[in-house]
């Protein structure tokens, strides 16, 4: 009996868009998918507006999204996917820690996080959770969302999703990590003034009195773990 071609095979595996605006970054993940037998790249993308226009000739059947591109954030991104495909599964990949994102991706419509440093095995596994319809994070952070939900929260803390944007939780990492204005300015491709804007709505906020209790406030994040303490 004849074997299956590879045309055939690669009908059989499913298709996978990969958005990361690291060619690196996009090159390993695709050699790590493409040498499975279930999964396969059936494109990539740079830029969000990229991946909305590959969306209108294709679809896939899981969309990996980076959390930091060039042109939007990936969170949006993953809005504006869900707005035009509502069943489509959307993973979010990124180098930020779980406490920082992964709720405002399940917020988005997405249906799993997980981070750049997690090995092989692990990428894929998520991969796979989520294309057989569960949602994925890690095991770690599962357990923290659980111990919210029946433990009464004691102490200040991070705003909800609700509270800081996902530019100002940005620019409240950096803030914490020793970064001024200037600095966060050239970082996230922003003007000075944008940045100070940012700063005064997350002191509002947070109900934070001057620019001393805010960046304490943010080093005490990072020390917590509610924010990620490097890039």
């Amino acid at each position: 009996m004849d074997e299956p071609s590879i045309e055939s095979n690669q009908k059989n595996r499913a298709k996978v868009l990969l958005i990361d605006d690291h060619p690196i970054v996009r090159q390993g993940l695709t050699q790590l998918i493409n040498a499975t037998m279930d999964l396969v790249v059936c494109d990539e993308a740079s830029r969000a507006r990229d991946a909305l226009q590959i969306l209108k000739s294709i679809t896939p059947d899981i969309v990996i999204v980076d959390i930091s591109l060039e042109d939007r954030n990936g969170v949006a991104l993953i809005k504006d996917i869900l707005a035009c495909h509502p069943t489509m599964p959307c993973l979010a990949l990124s180098m930020y820690d779980e406490s920082m994102y992964a709720l405002r991706v399940l917020r988005a419509g997405g249906r799993g996080y997980i981070m750049k440093q997690e090995n092989p095995k692990t990428i894929l596994h998520a991969i796979r959770h989520v294309l057989s319809g569960h949602v994925y994070l890690s095991e770690n952070f599962a357990t923290r969302l659980l111990d919210d939900l029946v433990t009464p929260a004691s102490g200040a803390s991070l705003p909800e999703p609700d509270g800081l944007t996902t530019r100002e939780l940005e620019v409240l990492t950096l803030l914490g990590r020793g970064y001024g204005s200037k600095e966060i300015a050239e970082k996230l491709s922003l003007s000075v003034k944008t940045v100070e804007a940012h700063r005064d709505r997350i002191k509002k906020k947070t109900k934070l009195k001057n620019s001393s209790e805010l960046i304490r406030y943010a080093i005490q994040s990072i020390v917590d773990g509610d924010l990620p303490s490097d890039s």
